[in-house]
C-alpha cells in the first residue's frame, strides 16, 4: 500500500491533490490514501470563517468548498485529523468522524478506523494545560476566548485512546509528542528553525498527552506537522523491540517539504475505510461520562467493555463497517453571491445521528451538560428524526 502523507493542509486541496497525480504520473505509481496531519481548514461556505482562528490576512476559502459542494472529488481516499486552524463549528458536528466530503473522512476530536487491513488512529487539536482536564465546554458561535480553546486537546479523549490494546500501525497528531526531539537530529532541526531550540533545551516542545500515548500505543509510524518544518526520528520502545518511525512535515508551500510518499506492508487492495470494532466499543463505553461544560469527566463509573464490545460487533455483522455516506448539512461557498450574514451553524449532522443510533447512545453534542446518570451500555436504542 502506497501512502502519501501531508503536514499542514490549510484548505489547499487542489494544491496537495494535483502534486500527488503529478508524481504519480511521474513514478509511474498509483497512491492508494492521502493522510492530513491537520490545519485541514474544512471551510465549506463564509460563515465558517467566524470559527476559523486566523488572522484577517489568512481568511480566505481556498478550495474545500469545492469538494465539499461536489464541483470536485478528491481523487484518492483521504483522512484528516484536525489542528489549531480550522472550521471549528464544522468539526464539532463530526466529533465522532466521518465525511466531511465525499471521499474526504474526519478522524474525529479521536478516533481510529481500518484502512484495508492497517489501522489508523489520531488526536485533533494541541496541547494546552491549562484546558486539558476541562470538558468540551465550547459551542459556536464562538468568543474569542472559546475560538482558542475549542481545539485545546482533552483528557477525556486521550484516555479513550489509552484503552486501545489492539495494535496501531499509524497515529496521526498535529502537534509533535513532547521529547520527540530527543529521538532525532535536533541540532539539524534548530539550523532552520531556530526559534524552536530554547523549548527544545527546556524540554517543553510539544504535546505531554502524545507523548504518553505513543508510549502506551507504540504505533509503527507517528506523522505530526504544526511547526511547519520536516522532521524525522526514531523511538525506540525498548525490550519489546518496538519502534515507532516518527515523520512531521511542513505546510503546502511552494519549494517547501509538505509530502511525502512511503509503501508499508498490506493485504491486497482494494481498499476502504471501515470502522475500527474495538474503538466503537470504546465510545460507547465512555459515551455516558463525556464531558460536555468545563468541567472533566468522571472516570471513576465506567460500565464493561465487554457487553459494549459484543454488542459492537453484532451490529456490524449485521450492518457492515462502512461508514454512514456523506451529507451536506449547510449550503456550500457560491463565488457568485454572498452568504457571510449570519452566525456560523452547526447543525446536527445526519452521519452523527446514523452513527450513535448504530451503537444506541444519545446525540449530545448540542447539549451544555453532560449525561451521567445511565452507563452508555444500558442506554435504549434513539430513532432519527
Amino acid at each position: 500500500m502506497k501512502i502519501a502523507v501531508e503536514g499542514c493542509m490549510h484548505g489547499d486541496l487542489d494544491t496537495v491533490y494535483q502534486t500527488i497525480q503529478h508524481l504519480e504520473k511521474l513514478h509511474d505509481i498509483k497512491i492508494d490514501l492521502l493522510l492530513c496531519c491537520g490545519d485541514f481548514q474544512a471551510i465549506r461556505n463564509e460563515r465558517d470563517m467566524q470559527s476559523l482562528n486566523v488572522l484577517p490576512k489568512y481568511k480566505e476559502m481556498k478550495s474545500f468548498w469545492k469538494y465539499y459542494s461536489g464541483q470536485e472529488v478528491a481523487p484518492i481516499p483521504t483522512i484528516f485529523i484536525g489542528g489549531n486552524h480550522e472550521a471549528s463549528n464544522y468539526l464539532w458536528e463530526l466529533y465522532y468522524g466521518g465525511w466531511a466530503a465525499p471521499n474526504i473522512f474526519f478522524l474525529g476530536c479521536a478516533g481510529v478506523v481500518k484502512f484495508g487491513n492497517i489501522r489508523i488512529g489520531g488526536l485533533s487539536g494541541i496541547y494546552n494545560a491549562g484546558d486539558y482536564h476541562r470538558g468540551h465546554y465550547e459551542r459556536p458561535p464562538y468568543n474569542e476566548k472559546t475560538i482558542r480553546s475549542v481545539y485545546h486537546v482533552r483528557e477525556y479523549d486521550v484516555h479513550k485512546l489509552m484503552q486501545v490494546a489492539e495494535p496501531i500501525d499509524i497515529f496521526l497528531s498535529h502537534d509533535w509528542p513532547l521529547g520527540i526531539t530527543d529521538c532525532g537530529n535536533w541540532q539539524q532541526l534548530v539550523r532552520f528553525k531556530p526559534g524552536l531550540e530554547k523549548d527544545i533545551q527546556a524540554g517543553t516542545l510539544g504535546n505531554r498527552a502524545a507523548a504518553e500515548l505513543l508510549e502506551k500505543l507504540k504505533p509503527s509510524y507517528w506523522f505530526s506537522a504544526h511547526l511547519h518544518c520536516k522532521f524525522s526520528a526514531l523511538v525506540d520502545h525498548g525490550k519489546d523491540g518496538r519502534k515507532t518511525k516518527f515523520l512531521a512535515l511542513d505546510k503546502c508551500l511552494p519549494q517547501r517539504r509538505f509530502l511525502q510518499i512511503l509503501e508499508i506492508e498490506s493485504e491486497c487492495g482494494p481498499f476502504e475505510i471501515h470502522y475500527d470494532e474495538e474503538w466503537l466499543a470504546i465510545t460507547r463505553k465512555f459515551n455516558s461520562i463525556f464531558p460536555l461544560t468545563n468541567k472533566n469527566a468522571n472516570f471513576s463509573t465506567i460500565p464493561d467493555i465487554r457487553d459494549c464490545r459484543e454488542l459492537v460487533r453484532s451490529k456490524l455483522e449485521a450492518r457492515g463497517a462502512k461508514p454512514f455516506e456523506f451529507a451536506r448539512t449547510v449550503p456550500a461557498y457560491d463565488p457568485n453571491q454572498s452568504q457571510s450574514k449570519g452566525i456560523a451553524e452547526c447543525p446536527r449532522n445526519p452521519q452523527t445521528e446514523s452513527f450513535l443510533q448504530l451503537l444506541e447512545l444519545p446525540y449530545l453534542l448540542d447539549q451544555g451538560t453532560a449525561l451521567t446518570a445511565t452507563a452508555a451500555c444500558d442506554m435504549p436504542s434513539l430513532s432519527i428524526k
